[in-house]
């Protein structure tokens, strides 16, 4: 086996971050391997490419990356404007995957479903640091094959692992029986999918700013005129619709005033302080019920439901690492305390670096939306490297030369405090 300094590095996912952290890698002159799950870079983003998210073109591209594509000749024009999660793949994504520096190193098809350490599980402690990562990859035609590295930046993400229907948060009785009537996240509905929803009644369940799209895109189809009801576990009006005009980010904060709107209107029947238990079917169609302050309600019938209830971390791939977890969110344990929800509002989270990012494990790092666990939001926001860089809300210093900042909203896009992450591993190489 090579010695652990010439190994290369491993990172898991080839969205915007594990692209960003594998150019900032290039940069440094620091060997490694992107591996995505999916036959291209920016799989998940493919789901939601209709989806046009809250920050500028000039706010979601990392500085780095740039410096690479503009050697190939690469242009981005309105930096201004809000990008579809479509553009941010064939605009960005790709092209950054062809450039020389990148495009060797970047396996698509590779599914990383395990990490351990070489000869060693997670019980042993003996020379750890020193024992190579081993990781376990699949295709998808269920070949299997094992590699190397020195280090690993977990940038797989969480978008593939749904949050269920249960307020429990578990999966409910007929949740999967009635499965081909469900869809999760963010379904095209005014593009492949519109056939499917036009002039149907559907039920969304979920308060963020996920189901604040999906609610609208469904109002604009024809025929769906007070035949979409809303159900949020929430009672708090002010935390349902979001900032309205005092909210940081003025598209965020346009969506939420117009689904209020269409609630006043009695377009959409909102129904609040609904835990979901069961979904149970009838010839004319689906039937939530759930838990209220008023006992046993049902929501219904209706033809499809769209659970836009959020993601949680697979945490399977890691089982034989240390790492140090929220227990609350499963987020990095560091962060824990300044995103739940529970004590937080947009904006109000500091920024943090690598040491946050770390875990027990050496060498091992969570980054991305999967560091966040189950924390509701997360936003990218990379920005060149300035002396300083004020943010709504936010102070950010960079304190070194090329550090990197990196924030990413789930889903939705919503929050603008940005997380700074300093790749340790350049470290150890001298």
């Amino acid at each position: 086996m090579a010695q652990l300094r010439d190994l290369p590095v491993a990172v898991i996912g080839a969205g915007p971050i594990g692209l960003a952290a594998g150019a900032n890698l290039a940069e440094r002159g620091i060997e490694f391997h992107i591996y995505e799950a999916g036959a291209s870079v920016g799989t998940n983003l493919l789901d939601w490419a209709h989806v046009k998210i809250f920050t500028t073109w000039e706010q979601s591209i990392d500085p780095v990356s740039v410096r690479f594509l503009e050697k190939s000749g690469w242009k981005m024009s309105n930096l201004s404007t809000l990008p579809t999660g479509g553009e941010i793949v064939e605009r960005y994504l790709k092209p950054l995957a062809e450039v020389p520096e990148l495009k060797p190193f970047i396996k698509t098809d590779a599914r990383v479903t395990a990490i351990s350490r070489a000869g060693i599980d997670k019980v042993s402690s003996k020379d750890r640091a020193a024992k190579p990562f081993r990781l376990r990859i699949a295709d998808s035609s269920g070949n299997v094959y094992y590699e190397h590295a020195r280090a690993v930046i977990d940038a797989s993400g969480t978008w593939t692992n749904a949050n269920p229907l249960g307020g429990s948060g578990l999966t409910v009785p007929g949740e999967t029986e009635n499965a081909a009537h469900i869809v999760y996240g963010m379904p095209d509905i005014l593009g492949k999918l519109k056939e499917r929803y036009a002039g149907r009644r559907s039920a969304v369940v979920g308060s963020g700013y996920s189901a604040i799209n999906v609610l609208l895109d469904l109002a604009r189809l024809p025929g769906n005129a007070k035949q979409i009801t809303w159900v949020v576990r929430g009672t708090d009006l002010a935390r349902i619709y979001g900032g309205g005009e005092a909210d940081q980010l003025a598209a965020r904060g346009a969506l939420g005033m117009h689904l209020r709107q269409l609630v006043d209107q009695g377009e959409v029947n909102l129904v609040r302080g609904f835990s979901t238990e069961k979904v149970s079917s009838s010839g004319d169609g689906l039937v939530l019920h759930g838990e209220t302050a008023d006992g046993l309600v049902s929501v219904g019938p209706v033809d499809q439901i769209i659970a836009a209830t959020g993601q949680r971390p697979d945490l399977h791939m890691t089982r034989e690492l240390r790492l140090e977890l929220d227990p609350s969110l499963e987020s990095v344990k560091a962060l824990g305390p300044m995103i739940d929800p529970n004590l937080h509002s947009c904006g109000t989270v500091p920024p943090h670096g690598y040491l946050e990012l770390s875990h027990p494990e050496p060498n091992f790092f969570t980054v991305g939306v999967k560091s966040y666990g189950r924390a509701p939001t997360f936003c990218y926001l990379p920005v060149m490297s300035k002396p300083a860089l004020s943010l709504p809300r936010s102070r950010v210093t960079l304190r070194q030369r090329s550090r990197f900042i990196l924030c990413f909203r789930k889903l939705a896009f919503a929050r603008q405090t940005p997380w700074q992450m300093k790749f340790a591993v350049e470290n150890q190489r001298r």
